[in-house]
């Protein structure tokens, strides 16, 4: 399915600021802020151009850090409208080829970001998001705006009100841009009426499933962050392809309201972004109760931000060598290796730990809930499926409510095991699933099994978080030779977001693998 922009050809507002316009086109479209150094440089009398900070120097500005930017923002270093403007000439340029957007809402984004620029003229700031521009996956209910899902069979349904999280971004200050492509129905396989997104790092390899969109968009600098659902992997599938930073909340943190179900006891909403502090500020933002939302958590939202720097001294880090490196690339292995090494050098205390197998049962409860959530429409428009996710809605409907009961005790009881092991340290290392990879898009359309076709278990590392409920955050840890992202995961016990952040900032800050960007 193309993407569809709306009409945004209306005569554009000039914007006071600083940076001006001219500078700003500039650095969107591939000029390095390091030209710009000798006149930023502290004392400088050049009026012309405004003082950045160090980290927003070097980097182009698509690729700029989200806090750094919504620093100068607030500081009128940078024009909300002008800056949206740029990233809307960016995806139209660049998103052609790479196909992360379902739907760009150029017309509510410009509308947004004037809104945001009266408001910052009047002195009102809200917070890091006011005036960043993201995207969110169209799973996300957007009013006026269709939300499809990557299904058919949704192809032309607006909803009549915004997702709790959306809502919520909004209500930050947020500047949505558009909605991201996915897997049909957030599944395995795409929907041949629909673009899979491609690879930045390379148009033959898989973008993950099934936040593909969320994270190829991210990665590309098409948004300053996005958001990912995550039943079975979904934000960590996309988050290790295309090198990038993906938290999965605990299960309740984030409301699920106006978000299209895949299965309702297994999906997690969550952020994806090129910091850990990025996708701290966004979560803040998403997270806590709803009461439209039964299954959201009363606890209060965590002031993650104000963890971010304590470091890692004395905190406890498990791994179990064995079930995290066996069968996995060696070099990922030894990346994997090096930042625990890393870890430990900060002040870090690794400790060795049992992983408990995780039982085969999340395709059962997915199937199961899946089968049920699609009654509006399956089997009465069972043609209009795509192969994969028609193959699960089949599956679904032979799933007894003795089969779903059973796979449920199996679940709860492997979770009491799994957050023993968490509860004994403060984190886990795992990869995040396994490196990216050469994939067809025929495989991706074409139905049977997506993973037995792509020969590598990618499961163990991502279902246990999914069965449990618990929070989990993937972020680079090396490259390979020829170039493409490595990817470690820090598994949390239930609430621990502020902790795997904590360890998350800590490495980046002592590396530099999160600099690396795709070229675009």
């Amino acid at each position: 399915m193309n993407t569809h922009v709306n009409n945004w050809s209306a005569v554009r507002k000039k914007a006071e600021s600083k940076l001006s316009r001219r500078k700003l086109l500039a650095l969107l479209s591939g000029g390095a802020l390091g030209s710009l150094q000798a006149s930023c440089a502290p004392g400088s009398t050049t009026d012309s151009t405004p003082e950045t900070s160090h980290d927003v120097v070097g980097e182009t500005l698509h690729y700029a850090n989200l806090r750094e930017l919504a620093r100068m923002i607030e500081s009128k270093q940078i024009s909300p409208v002008e800056l949206t403007q740029m990233m809307l000439d960016r995806i139209s340029a660049v998103d052609g080829r790479l196909k992360s957007y379902a739907t760009v809402m150029a017309d509510g984004a410009q509308a947004a970001a004037r809104r945001v620029e009266q408001e910052l003229a009047a002195g009102s700031y809200r917070g890091p998001l006011h005036g960043v521009p993201i995207a969110v996956k169209d799973l996300c209910y957007t009013k006026g705006v269709r939300t499809m899902g990557g299904l058919a069979v949704l192809a032309d349904f607006v909803p009549d009100h915004d997702a709790t999280v959306v809502s919520k971004l909004e209500q930050a200050g947020a500047i949505i841009l558009g909605k991201l492509n996915l897997t049909e129905g957030a599944y395995l396989g795409y929907h041949p009426d629909f673009d899979i997104p491609v690879n930045p790092w390379g148009e033959d390899l898989w973008s993950g499933a099934s936040s593909s969109g969320s994270g190829v968009a991210t990665a590309s600098g098409l948004c300053f962050a996005s958001l990912g659902t995550d039943t079975g992997g979904s934000i960590r599938f996309p988050t290790m392809a295309n090198g990038i930073v993906g938290l999965k909340p605990t299960y309740g943190r984030v409301s699920r309201y106006g978000v299209l179900p895949l299965s309702e006891s297994l999906d997690h909403v969550g952020p994806m972004a090129r910091r850990t502090g990025d996708a701290a500020v966004v979560f803040e933002a998403i997270a806590g109760f709803d009461p439209n939302d039964p299954t959201s958590l009363r606890e209060p939202v965590p002031r993650v931000l104000d963890e971010l720097d304590r470091g890692v001294d004395d905190v406890r880090i498990g791994f179990d060598r064995k079930y995290s490196t066996e069968g996995i690339d060696s070099s990922h292995a030894a990346s994997i290796q090096g930042a625990l090494e890393q870890l430990e050098r900060l002040g870090a205390q690794i400790v060795e730990v049992t992983m408990p197998d995780p039982p085969g049962v999340l395709r059962t409860i997915i199937d199961f809930e899946a089968h049920a959530a699609h009654q509006t429409h399956y089997p009465s428009r069972a043609d209009e499926y795509g192969a994969y996710f028609r193959e699960l809605l089949v599956r679904g409907a032979r799933v007894t409510n003795a089969d779903y009961t059973q796979a449920n005790q199996i679940r709860t009881e492997f979770t009491a095991r799994f957050r023993a092991v968490l509860s004994s340290v403060d984190a886990i290392v795992t990869p995040a699933s396994g490196v990216p990879f050469a994939i067809s898009s025929q495989v991706q359309y074409a139905g049977g099994d997506l993973l037995r076709a792509l020969k590598v278990d990618l499961s163990r590392f991502t279902n246990p978080a999914n069965l449990a409920g618990t929070p989990t955050l993937s972020l680079p840890c090396g490259f390979s030779e020829s170039g493409l992202p490595y990817t470690i995961q820090f598994w949390g016990n239930r609430l621990s977001e502020p902790m795997l952040c904590r360890i998350g900032h800590a490495f980046e800050e002592a590396t530099d693998w999160h600099k690396r960007h795709p070229d675009v």
